[in-house]
């Protein structure tokens, strides 16, 4: 990006978040009084020591003494340290320094009932490239004990303790990266550096670090004055390990400080006639009210809503990978629980418990909360997609509805006309079961209005090509023109009861269209338009389904039930015994492990600190007041419910108040300006790696999945194009089969399967124990198309088709039977122990 300002004619921004020299090893030494923590950078030029005291039962002693070793100092460093605690001198053997791990990061340190704990990532995977900064995702840890033998004491519960914390699978979809703050989005990460700043002026220092250690002004004479390093105080409420290093980052430098979020990262590669174009899917899970289903419902009293996640997906020019010259652009969308005051009564086991309202909100107080955190970081307009039952026989979801629209009515009346939260009600599974409806055209119609309300980000001005290839759709498309492009104001927020399999689809349909915009904002086609059965949009409908599938497990216990082909009504008919199952293990899952999983993510984010003064975690009836604190204070300056939105968020509207250069937001900014043959600005040894000892055939770009390997056709004469249509038989890889390899299925399935789950009766079936699942009868009786199965081409079509309905229905008799029989045993084991 260029930027133009008083005193200066030129200045490029190349903007790479949180890249100063971030350390990319680390090792640990282990001596008897204490441990020593060797942080270096990729070539091994620069390092930072952290000394830590071993000797403390249960305080936390971290020395850090802001120097910065070359790599002769510090091996000259742990020289001494090993000469001088050696029991002999000159006897080897008996060295008194050891090296007790290498690492690649600290996620954190943990205090439960006896001393401290550090957890060290020892295990990493690539899973995405952004402008040449790597993201990667956390394969395996290691948490190692601070004090030595001599000084601990011993606690019986620390164990247990271990245990639930350990529960927390790190290397189930964590990710992290050195040098680009995956907290933020892409249009945060390249926008808030446009505001005036000269060479001569006065650099802002991060809050938690000290000026002389951080970022110094590097001029030469005749070269453009480069910004690099925009490090942003990340954003809490997408960061998972705040609390472990909240005792230390006021101690330590920043580069040590690794924040990692919890989601989905997925990225693939769309050629285009040989043009590389990445399209990467970025999930990012709220810490704050998380949970699991039926545990975390509604909204707590801070407005924070039971499984929130930020959606970005972000398109580029794969040819060009730096910031400052390449093409980016990114889209976001969000899904959260209702932001009402509701829950799920979970006392009796069923798959589907009523729907409760746990408490009055006449002033819609929460939701206003909710929402004005919205406006502060998306702007307007918000537009809610509510896609619950409107019709039932008896009242379940339709008493979400009923709360929430007066809700959002009762917001409304005191904002501008302009800036009014939308509100979408569609009651997408009854519309399913029309059989001459089409759900996807419906949602393609709501994605056209919602992606032209609120537009996307892109860092480049409109491209010649549209001059040449004018469309009338992209005249009245919405968000905030800038110099260097258009910047997305306002977001859609989806939501079901659950917010999985019916938003996962109209988030993928969203999606969909904002990707055709993009594409033909990048010049890569000709219309902002995409058709189904293209090898681009089965390759973004194969991101969508993994990040459906990813959150699905992580919330609800199993992947998705109802899937894009589901709503597409051209699922084989074998899909039909996968939902099954896929139903059964989610209600296996929520039946028994549910609990276990919530105290375990309780403990993790630090929503309970054990303690010897006050009860044990497993002895708490709800842990209700530890996710609702405010609730037991009171309010010494309560809100208004009229100016319900913080101060200065509506002046600004509607660009969101966050990426506002205001002198707020710029004390959250620590910028680096360097010269371009600074060694911290080579995007080449991070993306190449030549200091690792690597495998061609694990290079990353080479396992990414890729359009033309793995979608398009490998018969002779084929219109190479990623944009034509093609049948089912015409694509590279069998719709059956899919693009992953046996070895990774095989572990997908060892994820999904919670051990044999044991299935509800047909009744509970019918009812489905999934957010998003529909009866397989409508109101009037009528027979939902999705659940008829699919029509025999035999001549005696009918008779097979009731053997298989009879085999169903003996399965889910003996299936219950095992359920009856699971459930007894766990009843008769719980009384035993009691």
């Amino acid at each position: 990006m260029q930027y133009k300002s008083p005193g200066l004619t030129h200045v490029t921004l190349n903007v790479s978040s949180r890249k100063y020299c971030n350390y990319h090893t680390v090792s640990l030494f282990s001596l008897f009084q204490r441990y020593f923590l060797v942080g270096s950078n990729h070539a091994q030029t620069k390092h930072r020591v952290l000394k830590i005291d071993r000797t403390e039962p249960k305080d936390l002693v971290i020395i850090d003494d802001k120097h910065v070793y070359s790599q002769n100092e510090v091996r000259e460093l742990l020289g001494r340290l090993d000469l001088g605690n050696r029991t002999k001198m000159g006897q080897k053997g008996s060295s008194g320094l050891s090296r007790a791990v290498s690492a690649y990061g600290i996620v954190g340190f943990v205090r439960f009932l006896e001393g401290y704990y550090i957890v060290l990532i020892t295990k990493r995977r690539k899973m995405a490239d952004i402008g040449g900064h790597s993201i990667y995702k956390i394969e395996d840890t290691n948490m190692i004990y601070i004090p030595n033998d001599s000084v601990r004491l011993t606690h019986p519960d620390e164990a247990r303790y271990v245990r639930i914390f350990q529960n927390v699978d790190l290397s189930s979809n964590f990710y992290f990266s050195y040098s680009y703050d995956l907290s933020h989005s892409l249009q945060y990460n390249l926008t808030l550096l446009n505001s005036p700043c000269c060479p001569g002026d006065e650099v802002t220092v991060h809050p938690h670090s000290s000026k002389q250690d951080s970022f110094d002004i590097f001029e030469d004479e005749g070269l453009p004055t480069q910004v690099h390093g925009l490090r942003n105080e990340p954003y809490a409420k997408y960061v998972w390990n705040s609390k472990l290093l909240e005792r230390v980052k006021d101690i330590v430098h920043p580069d040590w400080l690794m924040y990692i979020i919890h989601g989905f990262c997925g990225q693939s590669k769309l050629l285009i006639y040989g043009r590389p174009v990445h399209i990467t899917l970025i999930a990012r899970r709220s810490s704050k009210f998380a949970g699991t289903r039926f545990l975390k419902r509604g909204a707590n009293c801070e407005g924070n809503v039971a499984n929130e996640v930020e959606t970005e997906q972000i398109i580029h020019d794969a040819s060009v990978m730096s910031f400052a010259a390449g093409s980016y652009s990114s889209y976001v969308q969000v899904r959260g629980s209702v932001p009402l005051y509701w829950s799920q009564d979970i006392s009796t086991m069923m798959p589907k418990p009523p729907i409760r309202l746990d408490q009055a909100d006449p002033y819609a107080h929460v939701a206003a909360l909710h929402f004005d955190q919205m406006l502060q970081r998306f702007g307007s307009p918000i537009i809610i997609l509510n896609l619950v039952k409107k019709r039932e026989k008896r009242k379940h979801e339709k008493i979400l509805s009923e709360e929430l629209l007066p809700a959002v009515n009762n917001l409304n009346q005191f904002l501008p006309p302009e800036h009014w939260i939308d509100y979408i009600a569609w009651d997408m599974a009854r519309y399913t079961k029309i059989k001459l409806c089409n759900v996807l055209d419906r949602l393609s119609m709501i994605a056209e209005n919602v992606v032209k309300r609120t537009g996307f980000f892109i860092n480049r001005s409109d491209f010649y090509c549209h001059t040449l290839r004018p469309d009338e759709r992209w005249g009245d498309l919405g968000g905030s023109l800038t110099s260097s492009g258009r910047v997305q104001t306002g977001v859609l927020r989806t939501n079901c009861v659950d917010c999985l399999d019916r938003t996962n689809t109209a988030q993928f349909m969203v999606g969909k269209c904002a990707l055709a915009y993009q594409l033909y904002a990048l010049g890569m086609i000709d219309k902002p338009k995409l058709q189904f059965d293209t090898d681009c949009v089965r390759l973004f409908e194969e991101l969508y389904e993994d990040h459906g599938d990813t959150l699905s497990l992580q919330y609800g216990g199993s992947q998705l039930v109802h899937r894009v082909k589901t709503y597409r009504k051209i699922a084989p008919w074998t899909q039909h015994s996968k939902d099954i199952m896929q139903t059964l293990s989610r209600y296996y899952s929520n039946a028994f492990s549910d609990a276990d999983r919530q105290d375990a993510i309780n403990l993790f984010l630090q929503v309970y600190q054990p303690s010897d003064s006050k009860p044990h975690l497993w002895e708490l009836p709800t842990d209700f007041y530890l996710h609702q604190k405010n609730s037991m204070a009171l309010a010494h300056d309560r809100r208004s419910y009229t100016y319900w939105w913080s101060e200065g968020i509506l002046s600004y509207l509607p660009v969101p108040y966050d990426e506002v250069p205001c002198e707020e937001n710029m004390k959250k900014v620590a910028v680096k300006r360097v010269n371009r043959y600074d060694e911290s600005t080579d995007t080449y040894t991070e993306f190449f790696k030549p200091y690792e000892l690597t495998s061609f055939d694990d290079t990353f770009c080479i396992s990414m999945t890729n359009s033309a390997r793995e979608f398009m056709p490998k018969t002779v004469g084929v219109d190479p194009s990623p944009f034509t249509v093609r049948k089912p038989e015409e694509t590279g890889k069998s719709a059956v089969t899919g693009s992953k390899s046996s070895k990774e299925e095989t572990v997908l399935q060892r994820k999904t399967a919670a051990s044999a789950p044991p299935p509800p009766s047909e009744e509970q079936l019918s009812s489905s124990s999934e957010d998003d699942s529909e009866d397989d009868r409508d109101d009037d009786g009528s027979v939902s198309q999705r659940s008829t199965p699919v029509k025999l081409l035999t001549e005696s079509g009918e008779s097979v088709r009731w053997h298989i309905t009879a085999a169903v229905h003996v399965f889910y008799s003996a299936a219950y039977s095992l359920c009856s029989a699971l459930v007894l045993t766990r009843a008769l084991c719980f009384f035993r122990r009691v």
